[in-house]
């Protein structure tokens, strides 16, 4: 696919140069074939593409299926995501996202019992 490359982006670039109408004669039919040949290389460069393109999407597809019940329950746990300041990086690594100050506590967190305890 890399050689296709230089040749396409030539092409890309050029084509402003006529965008408004092609000389007449024979450089007219010149740009003819060029346009011709990038439709063709275009095409080559789709058909080439396109199982890996396929094995992408059913990739990506498996992946959110798998996720999506995690990202549900995130979701339901954070609320409303403007109750949080923006995260901040400590210098171990930690990364710490802040509830705003006055923000409402969301529903799906527990709430810590007798002696600060959260039941896992």
């Amino acid at each position: 696919m890399k050689r296709y490359l230089p040749p396409f982006f030539a092409l890309v670039l050029a084509a402003p140069l006529w965008a408004e109408e092609p000389p007449a004669g024979d450089m007219g039919e010149g740009l003819g074939l060029i346009e011709q040949g990038t439709q063709l290389l275009l095409r080559g460069l789709m058909a080439e593409m396109a199982p890996a393109l396929d094995q992408m999407q059913k990739g990506l597809d498996e992946a959110l299926t798998e996720i999506e019940p995690a990202l549900r329950d995130l979701a339901a746990m954070l609320g409303d995501i403007r109750n949080y300041e923006a995260p901040v990086q400590l210098p171990n690594g930690d990364i710490l996202i802040r509830r705003k100050p006055g923000a409402p506590r969301p529903e799906a967190i527990p709430t810590p019992g007798p002696g600060g305890e959260i039941e896992l």
